[in-house]
């Protein structure tokens, strides 16, 4: 099994206390854990990503696990999550796929206790200091439009051309203020992954 060869690890945590003149109690938090990884494909084509597909179940453990550590709540407590990646200029998009896709999401889901939800993910290319969205989602009903969210994330001197930036993300609630209907969070089943 392949292993991250890891550059740099980077928590974020993101507290609104505020929004429209209105205080937000308790506070809306969100959570994201970064690992700088060398590409081990940078600059040319493989056709079998497995290696890639292993490093992404590994990372789904670390990454989920320092998020969560981050918020300090309990891992049944994460209400939504989800998971990026941006691949340096050498790269290709397929690269941050064999990350995220196969095999990231069943390490997170244990991180978080559950995850019934499809786990929503974004991809990118580019370079040092670029913007990566990270989507959120309701972790166990995906109809829960409240934690229809996001988490922008960067750091500074990642990825370099031959490294990936591979990013997860965790909330112990919704969009401060929601208020536009659909399932609440507090109704939400979670059997199907939908509602």
């Amino acid at each position: 099994m392949s292993s991250a060869v890891i550059r740099k690890l980077v928590t974020v945590t993101d507290e609104i206390h505020r929004e429209m003149n209105r205080a937000i109690t308790p506070p809306t938090r969100r959570a994201a854990a970064i690992a700088v990884i060398e590409n081990p494909f940078a600059s040319r084509y493989v056709e079998d990503l497995t290696d890639l597909i292993e490093i992404g179940a590994e990372l789904g453990e670390l990454l989920g696990d320092r998020a969560v550590l981050a918020l300090g709540i309990a891992p049944g407590d994460v209400e939504s999550y989800g998971k990026a990646a941006l691949v340096g200029e050498n790269g290709e998009l397929e690269h941050a796929a064999a990350i995220l896709h196969p095999k990231l999401g069943a390490p997170l889901r244990n991180a978080v206790e559950k995850g019934a939800a499809l786990v929503p993910s974004s991809k990118k290319r580019g370079g040092p200091g670029q913007t990566l969205n990270i989507p959120l989602g309701h972790k166990d009903a995906a109809y829960v439009r409240s934690h229809f969210d996001g988490m922008e994330v960067w750091v500074s001197d990642a990825p370099r051309a031959d490294e990936i930036l591979v990013a997860v993300a965790v909330t112990d609630s919704g969009r401060p203020l929601s208020r536009i209907g659909g399932l609440e969070a507090k109704d939400a089943k979670g059997d199907n992954g939908l509602r």
